[in-house]
């Protein structure tokens, strides 16, 4: 094109329309991606000053994203910590149920309630993590928080261990034991016999009559409770018979033996003997002569009358007491209560039982507590001619560790020291979440000030350049218009031609 000459009017307008087509293109440019400065060309300062800013900018949102997981793992935390205090104050209150009461078994029951609680609280605690870190079991769920760019502010929140409650370090709160109980038998066994005190005329002597009036018995006698069949006397049976000695003086010696009791009929004057072992009246050690003698056995049926005993007479109580002196209930002997009576009693509660072994006479008992089976009557449960102060007993292998007040009212302080020690640790992570989301908030805000200055260095005024284009656009038609005007000059030539 070398060849071709413009005229310098056309080459002035062509210049502008180049020149403004270039600077069209530009503004253009500029309203298509937004910016001012869209590399180091356009402005080299503003663009690596942008570039910078917005490096940062990015780099504090990837903080940021880390800061709202910290702030999730928090919350799974307290949310942890929130629902394991109210299960320590459920074990409070069993703990102050069972103060309520003294019956061994109820605090049994409570004591096994507790530490299903407990169980329950290490569940709770190894269920509450968010990601894999869990704050509430122990070492290696430490955990770090970054808040700036080259790590140099950070949080390091640490790890609590509540999947053991026992842990000293922790909620200091161990499995009580649950008690283990133990068993016991008693006999049931005896006999009965009978023999009337007459006069020589036949007729039946009273309580108060002089026993030397007896047919047979004088006041040369001596009378003795012997075992059985034998002359072995029974220690404190011998009654030597005096002018003054009466009828009652010889039914308070039957008496006087343990196991063994006497009824006497007023108006017949008929002599029953009760004995729970074999047992002689005899009349003089060196005879054979017996007044009455009486053949035990053991109880072979649960009709067997309890009466049919030394150890049992109408009207006794029986009473089945705790290892706390609690109370679980009374059973009146009756003229027809029966072995069968007796067992159904002691089964009526729970946490004892018993069964009564046809073969030996023996009832079996069980308790999962202490247990005391008493009777008003002294020869109750006596044996061999000695007597039994406490009646049956069972002594437990183990208590629960309900069983007394002051156990439990050591537990109450520790639960007491476990919610203290939720508040406080539930007050930290209040704290350090407190921290994360404020860093998390400041964070925010400086990524958009980073952004908003990167912006005014780049970014591009659209309503100034939207001006530009459209003067621009105007120059450009009005050069469209000069450069025709001047080709118009030059084409006059040809009107020569």
């Amino acid at each position: 094109m070398g060849d071709v000459t413009l005229s310098s009017a056309v080459r002035a307008n062509l210049s502008s329309l180049q020149s403004t087509a270039e600077m069209m293109s530009s503004v253009q440019n500029k309203l298509a991606t937004g910016k001012k400065v869209n590399s180091a060309l356009d402005n080299p300062n503003s663009f690596f000053t942008a570039s910078g800013l917005t490096s940062r900018a990015n780099d504090l949102s990837t903080l940021l994203d880390d800061m709202g997981q910290s702030v999730q793992t928090l919350k799974a935390a307290d949310e942890g910590i929130s629902s394991i205090t109210k299960l320590v104050e459920s074990a409070k209150a069993k703990a102050n149920q069972a103060l309520q009461t003294q019956s061994q078994y109820e605090r049994k029951q409570f004591t096994a309630q507790y530490n299903e609680l407990l169980t329950q609280i290490e569940d709770l605690a190894k269920d509450s993590g968010y990601k894999g870190k869990n704050l509430l079991s122990g070492d290696g769920n430490d955990l770090t928080t970054i808040f700036n760019e080259d790590s140099t502010s950070k949080l390091k929140i640490e790890a609590v261990d509540y999947t053991d409650a026992s842990l000293s370090t922790g909620l200091n709160l161990s499995d009580l034991a649950e008690g283990e109980g133990s068993a016991t038998s008693f006999q049931l066994e005896g006999g009965k016999n009978t023999f009337t005190l007459t006069d020589a005329d036949g007729q039946a002597l009273n309580s108060s009559s002089l026993l030397a009036s007896a047919s047979g018995i004088s006041t040369t006698n001596t009378l003795t409770l012997n075992e059985g069949t034998t002359t072995a006397v029974i220690t404190g049976s011998t009654l030597a018979v005096t002018a003054g000695t009466t009828v009652q003086d010889l039914l308070d010696t039957i008496e006087s033996v343990p196991g063994v009791r006497a009824e006497f009929d007023e108006g017949t004057g008929q002599v029953t003997v009760y004995s729970n072992d074999d047992i002689a009246l005899q009349n003089d050690v060196s005879t054979t002569a017996q007044l009455v003698s009486v053949n035990a056995t053991a109880f072979a049926t649960t009709s067997d009358s309890l009466i049919n005993s030394g150890s049992f007479e109408t009207g006794d109580t029986l009473t089945l007491t705790d290892g706390n002196g609690y109370e679980l209930g009374s059973f009146e002997i009756e003229e027809d209560s029966s072995v069968d009576d007796l067992v159904n009693f002691i089964n009526d509660f729970q946490g004892v039982s018993a069964e009564f072994n046809t073969s030996t006479g023996k009832i079996a008992l069980e308790s999962e507590t202490d247990l005391a089976l008493t009777s008003d009557n002294s020869n109750f449960n006596a044996d061999s001619y000695t007597a039994d102060s406490d009646g049956v007993t069972i002594s437990a292998l183990s208590d629960s560790g309900f069983a007394t007040d002051s156990a439990i009212d050591r537990t109450v302080d520790r639960l007491n020291t476990a919610l203290s020690t939720l508040r406080t640790q539930a007050s930290e992570f209040g704290t350090n979440l407190s921290i994360v989301e404020n860093r998390q908030d400041f964070t925010k805000s400086m990524i958009n000030t980073l952004e908003e200055g990167a912006g005014k260095l780049t970014l591009a005024d659209t309503n100034e350049e939207g001006a530009n284009l459209l003067a621009l656009q105007t120059r450009q038609s009005l050069a469209s218009t000069s450069l025709s005007f001047a080709a118009q000059a030059d084409q006059n030539v040809l009107r020569l031609f």
